[in-house]
């Protein structure tokens, strides 16, 4: 098995920073990056929300290597440091030695890419894994067109590949307004921004130059529907809602676009940190669960540092990569330390001007509008919205706790339980529902549902979301091929005698 002296997830601006910062200090580092990934994982929403609007280059994997690499300037610093960079591979578990496991030689990550997958061992292991998209549902959602803004990012920044021609972004905070303004950029027209609050969050020059160029802003709208034919987007039916997130009558507006994208909110990529049992904590400000951390940027487990989004997200940082750049050199240099590659005094000189950067990041409200969007979606929608697009679990089924359709049954007692019943036996629990529902256990692997699991069984059962407990990981965390998973050949016996597994075995005759 490979072993490192330093791993380094995540070739954004924040681990590319990471693994240079302890390169210049001597340490042996590998950068890990998933980017880019195949179009066959992209198509399951993985590990973005794409949603289908990616042009046919995305297959070709030599070409989207080249752009990947040409895209970040970090990474071109990070090599030039000297850094083993691996691009195009997933990190699709984490383990160490725990209560429940007690045999490894060492902390391993499985890693995989197009071909093969294997295990490595390390000292040191940075996560800098970024923020995903918030996903909440509204009608129509299970169309292709429905992207993320950090999928929509990726695929016209990264890739190069987006294939929207006319975009709807809901959200106006510094999310929305970003990613509307790299569209138009990208020749994508940006038809409208939309956002529940009465008033844009998000930065004001911003907003006044998307507004000189076109883009049509409404403020106290919700989607109600977005219509297509043959699997596709084609309109966007947008409502005005009142202080109570209801929709009003008589004003639906009907918008013609390919693309609708959210930018409600990002989440941290928490994964890999839950597998290795680093302690997690959900702050709203930041975007739900995230690690907690001391002054340089190190976890719970003594050799784990993060670093980036995935520490906590507020929309300030969406303009700011200067904050998450100094939170990886910071983290890099206390790895480097840890190592033994540089001394406390020598650490402690070159975090001198990355301290006041790298650890004081306010935390804005990030999320404070989540829940009306959860709810003027939901009310405009109707329970009939797939909560769960995967596992085509509604609303209503989730609040039912229905169990799978294709089981084609319930029970009687069962079908007098609900979310609400089901909190008065006991404190209510994601990972409950997703084992009644299957919600949560689709091809995204809960990326589009999870959270607004969450929201939803606060809401039904009158708790703070920060009471429902996370809906735990498993291994693997991304979606592997059989092929990748186990490249190797059957041996010939076993493709020989393969039959006999289906069939009993013959008796002799007398």
């Amino acid at each position: 098995m490979e072993s490192r002296p330093l791993v380094v997830v995540g070739a954004g601006v924040s681990g590319s920073a990471a693994a240079t910062e302890a390169a210049k200090a001597g340490v042996h580092v590998t950068l890990i990056d998933e980017n880019p990934v195949p179009a066959a994982i992209a198509g399951l929403n993985v590990p973005q929300f794409f949603g289908q609007r990616f042009s046919g280059d995305l297959r070709d994997r030599a070409l989207m290597l080249e752009r990947v690499a040409a895209a970040s300037e970090a990474v071109t610093e990070a090599k030039a440091a000297g850094v083993d960079v691996q691009l195009g591979t997933c990190v699709w578990g984490a383990f160490r030695n725990s209560d429940s496991s007690r045999m490894l030689d060492g902390p391993q990550l499985g890693l995989a890419n197009d071909e093969r997958s294997w295990m490595i061992k390390y000292d040191r292991l940075i996560l800098a894994t970024g923020a995903r998209d918030l996903g909440i549902a509204f009608s129509g959602w299970n169309l292709a067109g429905a992207v993320g803004a950090n999928g929509a990012f990726c695929l016209m920044n990264r890739y190069e590949a987006s294939a929207s021609r006319r975009m709807v972004v809901m959200g106006a905070g510094n999310l929305g307004l970003s990613t509307a303004r790299m569209a138009l950029d990208r020749g994508i027209e940006v038809a409208a921004i939309v956002d529940v609050s009465n008033s844009v969050r998000g930065d004001v020059a911003l907003r006044t130059a998307l507004q000189r160029e076109g883009v049509k802003l409404y403020m106290s709208h919700t989607v109600r529907e977005a219509v297509g034919r043959f699997g596709d987007i084609e309109s966007v039916v947008l409502v005005e809602i009142d202080n109570n997130s209801e929709p009003v009558a008589g004003t639906e507006k009907v918008i013609a676009a390919d693309t609708v994208c959210l930018a409600i909110g990002l989440v941290p990529n928490v994964e890999l940190l839950s597998l290795l049992g680093c302690d997690l904590r959900f702050e709203s400000g930041l975007g739900g669960y995230v690690p907690d951390r001391d002054d340089w940027m190190r976890t719970s487990v003594e050799t784990v540092f993060v670093a980036g989004d995935v520490a906590g997200f507020h929309e300030g940082m969406v303009l700011d990569s200067e904050i998450a750049r100094n939170q990886g050199r910071l983290a890099g240099l206390a790895a480097a330390e840890s190592l033994g590659a540089i001394g406390k005094d020598e650490a402690l000189a070159r975090r001198a001007d990355l301290q006041a950067e790298a650890v004081d990041s306010a935390s804005n409200e990030v999320n404070s509008n989540w829940a009306s969007w959860l709810q003027s979606l939901v009310t405009a929608g109707g329970p009939d919205i797939f909560v769960c697009p995967c596992e085509e679990v509604t609303c209503a089924e989730l609040n039912d706790l229905h169990p799978p359709r294709r089981l084609k049954w319930k029970a009687e007692r069962q079908s007098r339980r609900n979310l609400r019943t089901l909190a008065k036996d006991s404190p209510a629990d994601s990972d409950q529902v997703k084992r009644l529902t299957r919600v949560g256990m689709g091809y995204c692997q809960g990326r589009l549902c999870r959270e607004q699991v969450s929201m939803m069984l606060a809401a039904e059962t009158g708790r703070d979301v920060a009471d429902v407990p996370i809906m735990s990981y498993r291994p693997p965390v991304r979606p592997l091929p059989l092929k990748v998973l186990w490249p190797r050949e059957e041996a010939e016996q076993v493709r020989r005698d393969w039959p006999k597994w289906f069939s009993p075995p013959r008796q002799v005759l007398g």
